[in-house]
């Protein structure tokens, strides 16, 4: 679908339940509190379906739109989520009876009944503000989440998916006057201790390019790392001067391994990624393996070899 036709199958819509994906970021608990705020602002009742991976710093945005307890919906609206496999448990029960998929990544499955896919934004939020402006006046209400979506998918403006419509967006968005300098403290300039010294735990690969950070459970729980502490460090990963992939394993539990990657144009991360059974973006992907840490690190570094090397 459109945006136009996307905005205009919304503003059918009643009794609405926004779903957001696992370990929850800010462009989708951003972009899909914005379109709850725009349903609402249109008369419209719309929750988010509350998701109990989110974390401290991303809390306050979706927290005035959690749906209400035995709150029954018309309508399920999936929002920057590629697969059924990132849906929350909570979420799974609507699976089936998805109603619209709005998202940028170019691995969408397309298990939605109708979809709005636009891969060449640089976040959901692009697309959401597109989509938003449609239905309602763009308020500072809708216009902050948006901010924390596009800005944080784009970190900070800096990754190579940022493009001159991205900066249109943001500079739109400051336009009605919401105060962004918090929310870049906040998200880009405040790393915990815990975080930094996380960080020390990196390899290198591939004459050097190839930074991978192993993050055991076991560490987690040394540092008593919060989701927060953990969730960025694939970004750290491919500041390190030379490199130009950074990836992350964390082990999300014993055999069970999470893969984060952000790469240069040398290595499309989403077909790193796709070869492990996972997906996203060119520069940023991830995927999820049954795996040993180490065994985590081999399959990678193997993918990333056949990427490389077609």
């Amino acid at each position: 679908m459109t945006i136009q036709e996307t905005a205009a199958l919304l503003q059918t819509m009643d009794r609405v339940l926004l779903l957001t994906h696992v370990r929850p970021d800010g462009d989708t608990i951003g972009s899909a509190a914005a379109v709850c705020r725009a349903l609402r602002d249109l008369g419209k009742t719309a929750y988010l379906l509350p998701n109990p991976g989110i974390t401290e710093t991303y809390e306050s945005y979706a927290a005035p739109y959690w749906a209400e307890e035995g709150f029954t919906p018309d309508f399920v609206v999936a929002v920057d989520i590629a697969a059924l496999s990132l849906l929350p448990e909570n979420a799974k029960k609507y699976a089936s009876c998805i109603d619209l998929a709005i998202d940028h990544h170019p691995s969408n499955e397309g298990f939605a009944k109708e979809s709005c896919v636009l891969a060449e934004m640089a976040a959901c939020g692009e697309i959401i503000y597109e989509i938003a402006g449609l239905m309602t006046p763009m308020t500072a209400e809708i216009a902050l989440p948006l901010y924390v979506a596009v800005s944080t998918d784009t970190g900070c403006f800096v990754y190579a998916n940022t493009t001159a419509h991205t900066h249109r967006v943001a500079a739109a968005l400051m336009e009605t006057g919401i105060a962004v300098a918090g929310v870049n403290k906040a998200l880009f300039r405040t790393k915990s201790r815990t975080r930094l010294a996380m960080a020390e735990w990196a390899e290198y690969y591939d004459n050097d390019r190839v930074v991978i950070m192993q993050i055991p459970r076991s560490l987690c729980l040394d540092y008593k790392a919060t989701e927060a502490d953990v969730e960025e460090l694939s970004s750290l990963a491919a500041l390190v001067a030379g490199t130009d992939c950074g990836v992350t394993l964390r082990e999300l539990e014993p055999g069970k391994v999470k893969i984060s990657l952000r790469t240069g144009p040398r290595v499309n991360a989403t077909k790193v990624c796709a070869l492990l059974g996972g997906g996203g973006h060119a520069a940023a992907a991830g995927a999820t393996l049954s795996a040993t840490l180490s065994e985590a690190k081999q399959a990678v570094l193997q993918a990333i070899d056949m990427v490389v090397g077609e």
